[in-house]
């Protein structure tokens, strides 16, 4: 998996989009010089939206200034997060992709926080609905576990939506990719792939329906 650095040595510029949270945020990634982080952060140009995910993501893109088709590589979170944000995203990247063919790389949310705070043993969580969390902590990986299995020190990214009460010891951090992304920008956590859509810590299993005509109660049969 390569780091940031590697990806925007090798393609560049890249057009990044994160709608995992409330907030879409959209960067134009230049190569920066190898001197220090602060001109990564000066490569880079950001634009957000609290809007609807449907129409933000796009507002953004416009908002930037750069048609897609100028990128070299797309960028993209995979979540965990708003699964529509995250859908709509990769759908934008899958068509324009069919357009003009470009490698597009995937990340974990919950991994950039996790490596973007050096020194900590933080599990980073998000909510993952019927009662469970997604869960990612250095060395551990992204795992999906039950309330009671939510133990130490504990952080959330801000602007994630939850469903299930939080847990009693969990902070909230901050969830800026402009900040974020420095902090991380040597980090292995990005994975190329073919056909971009939204993380599943499993496929889905669906229920084998046999259609029936719909009959009132009781009746037996059909007559003429």
């Amino acid at each position: 998996m390569p780091s940031l650095h590697e990806i925007l040595t090798a393609h560049s510029p890249v057009l990044l989009l994160d709608a995992a949270s409330t907030r879409v945020q959209a960067g134009w990634l230049e190569p920066p010089s190898p001197s220090s982080d602060s001109d990564f952060a000066a490569a880079a140009h950001w634009r957000y939206s609290d809007d609807e995910a449907t129409t933000a993501v796009f507002e953004c893109v416009n908002r930037l200034g750069h048609a897609p088709s100028e990128a070299a590589a797309f960028i993209f979170c995979e979540g965990p997060g708003s699964v529509l944000g995250i859908r709509t995203t990769a759908m934008a990247l899958r068509t324009w992709n069919v357009l003009q063919p470009r490698p597009v790389f995937a990340y974990c949310s919950l991994a950039l926080v996790a490596h973007a705070r050096p020194g900590t043993a933080a599990g980073v969580i998000a909510d993952a609905r019927r009662d469970s969390w997604h869960h990612y902590q250095i060395g551990r990986g992204l795992r999906r576990v039950p309330p009671a299995a939510l133990a130490g020190e504990l952080v959330m990214p801000e602007n994630f939506r939850h469903w299930s009460a939080l847990p009693e010891k969990v902070t909230p951090v901050p969830y800026s990719l402009a900040t974020l992304l420095p902090l991380a920008a040597n980090a292995e956590l990005f994975l190329a792939c073919d056909n971009p859509d939204a993380f599943l810590h499993e496929e889905p299993n669906y229920l084998a329906w046999t259609p029936q005509i719909h009959r009132a109660p009781g009746e037996r049969g059909l007559t003429r």
